[in-house]
């Protein structure tokens, strides 16, 4: 059994037991958290896909918090004297799939 669901603006297939990374979420560590924008449940033959979201929650359990490696901007414009270097290290909360609830 998986499901489909989205969060931080992504989506994610997911099956109970599994861990991810997604965007930062608001939450202590050891945490219950639920994620209730389900967009498909599959058990076997059995697909129930949402229009857009169904009534079913994924429960998950916060496992810890960090940040993402380090991504280089660099900006150059050639004959101009111009170079703008920037760094970002993206938020992030990992999860444990612990139910899938296809409601």
């Amino acid at each position: 059994m998986y499901a489909v669901i989205q969060t931080g603006g992504k989506q994610y297939r997911v099956s109970e037991g599994m861990t991810l990374k997604v965007e930062k979420i608001n939450a202590e560590e050891g945490a219950s958290v639920e994620l209730d924008k389900v967009l498909m449940v599959a058990d076997g033959d059995n697909v129930q896909v949402g229009a857009p979201y169904l009534d079913g929650k994924v429960t998950a359990t916060v496992k810890s918090h960090g940040k993402g490696k380090k991504v280089h901007i660099v900006k150059f414009k050639r004959r101009k004297h111009h170079l703008k270097r920037q760094g970002h290290r993206q938020q992030f909360t990992e999860l444990e799939i612990t139910g899938i609830n296809a409601g």
